[in-house]
């Protein structure tokens, strides 16, 4: 019978493996066909069909469409929960407000693709910076980039550690999870949001938490749906999140983002790839 259940190892390896893909190689240039994208697709249809999988992520937030009967709660805020993870992605994963200009499909592999920032940067904003930001594991982030930071929190007792396996707990098997989630465009600005303090954490009332995630970037869109990442193209995520995304975009100075890299609590080096967008009204939540 124990076979049924997942142990904390387990899940944790298997969280963290669609979670955290890494840019392991350059990313390719190019964009491939859209008939690569279409056969991730009708894959993810064919492998979740019927199997009762929930909503998944990532979503166009201007569509309030979606079929899924697994529906939870949103639950609890985050201020009732522990910070346990911070990671970000290249590429926004979601669609919506200010981060709408498609990228392309990129390399079918969620390199080179996602949603960027559909504003303008001044001529100063945009200067090139000379450092290599955030290239542990691929190309280096340069100024312009879109990223998609998601600022994980769990209802388990939990510190802030690396991959969302710092976010279970063996006494908590199916822990609530919930993604506060902030779009950034790196500038080249040293007066521009300083992404050490965006991802500064304190002890408030007892919980972990991420106290300056910016409050000036929209009333954020909640919704229920799943953990993300490329690993998630064709086969469904079997965790339940609530997702809170800010509409607006904060810029953020691109040398800020590279420190962090430099050295974290989450051993974060790298922004992570990005799960093709869920269109398939089944497998997706109705909003609001």
């Amino acid at each position: 019978m124990s076979s049924v259940f997942f142990t904390k190892s387990k899940m944790a390896m298997s969280i963290a493996l669609a979670s955290t893909i890494a840019l392991s190689a350059p990313a390719i240039a190019q964009n491939v066909d859209d008939a690569v994208i279409e056969k991730s697709r009708a894959a993810l249809e064919a492998n979740t069909d019927g199997k009762g999988f929930g909503p998944q992520t990532p979503r166009d937030l201007g569509s309030k469409e979606g079929t899924n009967k697994r529906l939870f709660s949103m639950g609890v805020p985050s201020t009732s929960k522990n910070l346990c993870n911070i990671h970000f992605h290249k590429g926004a994963e979601h669609k919506g407000g200010e981060f709408t200009t498609y990228a392309g499909n990129g390399d079918g592999m969620g390199n080179n693709t996602g949603f960027l920032y559909s504003g303008t940067l001044t001529a100063a904003e945009s200067a090139p910076v000379n450092a290599n930001i955030c290239a542990a594991k691929g190309p280096s982030l340069a100024v312009g980039d879109t990223l998609e930071v998601h600022f994980v929190y769990t209802s388990a007792q939990a510190t802030p550690g690396p991959t969302l396996g710092a976010c279970l707990s063996e006494s908590v098997m199916n822990p609530g999870l919930r993604v506060e989630t902030q779009v950034i465009v790196l500038v080249n600005d040293e007066d521009a949001i300083d992404f050490n303090d965006m991802a500064k954490i304190e002890e408030v009332n007892g919980y972990q938490q991420a106290v300056n995630i910016p409050s000036d970037t929209g009333t954020p869109i909640e919704y229920i749906g799943s953990t993300t990442g490329p690993a998630y193209n064709e086969v469904g995520s079997p965790l339940k999140v609530a997702w809170s995304v800010r509409p607006e975009v904060a810029k953020v100075d691109a040398s800020s983002v590279g420190k962090w890299c430099e050295g974290n609590v989450f051993n974060e080096d790298h922004a992570h790839a990005v799960r093709n967008l869920v269109v398939n009204p089944k497998l997706l939540s109705p909003m609001e």
